[in-house]
């Protein structure tokens, strides 16, 4: 097994983490809500917590998050440990998912009238709260699922050129598993140096 493959193994997609299928509408909005979760200047460990416990409730589409309201919002982001961002977050997810109802009518309506993926990014980014991270997050999840082409991250490409993996021998699904790994190991061990130990020997 090469070192790519030991890579993927070791580091699956953070959607496959949480057990979300990114193959049905419904999982693909709640992998929309755990990026905004991941997007924020937060651990991977409470942002992993905190959609858990979205899921606990059931709040896991834009009119269950409507009908649970600010103060409800706040209480499971605090459950999950959200504490820092609590109450802009229970703000910012309540607008988004008003201005995403009421615009597109859903998460794949705003896909589908999407002509590129530039313009898909461009409607995200218009959602107040939601920028360049969260939507690389959110996307980049997607390839192979969503007809979309979306530039590798910084994260990851500084990783790739740290292992001297070219990331131009991969397109599509490959291509995100090989993004999500490098995006794991640059944000456990990458910042420390320390990710060559952190990655099994391929004997």
């Amino acid at each position: 097994m090469g070192r790519v493959e030991i890579l993927c193994s070791n580091f699956p997609l953070y959607s496959e983490d949480l057990g979300i299928d990114l193959t049905k509408p419904s999982g693909r909005f709640r992998w929309f809500l755990a990026s905004i979760l991941f997007g924020a200047r937060i651990s991977e460990k409470i942002a992993i917590k905190t959609y858990k416990t979205f899921e606990k409730y059931g709040i896991l589409s834009p009119k269950k998050i409507l009908d649970a309201g600010w103060d409800e919002l706040v209480g499971i982001l605090d459950e999950g440990g959200y504490v820092r961002y609590d109450f802009s977050t229970a703000t910012k997810l309540l607008n988004i998912m008003k201005e995403l109802t009421e615009k597109y009518g859903s998460l794949e309506e705003l896909y589908a009238h999407s002509i590129s993926t530039e313009e898909l990014k461009s409607k995200l980014m218009g959602f107040k709260g939601i920028g360049e991270v969260t939507s690389q997050i959110f996307l980049r999840e997607l390839r192979g699922v969503w007809k979309i082409d979306v530039p590798v991250s910084i994260k990851a490409a500084e990783m790739a050129e740290r292992m001297n993996i070219n990331l131009e021998e991969f397109e599509g699904e490959k291509l995100t598993r090989v993004e999500d790994a490098l995006v794991k190991l640059y944000l456990r061990y990458g910042k420390k140096g320390k990710y060559r130990d952190a990655m099994p020997h391929d004997n």
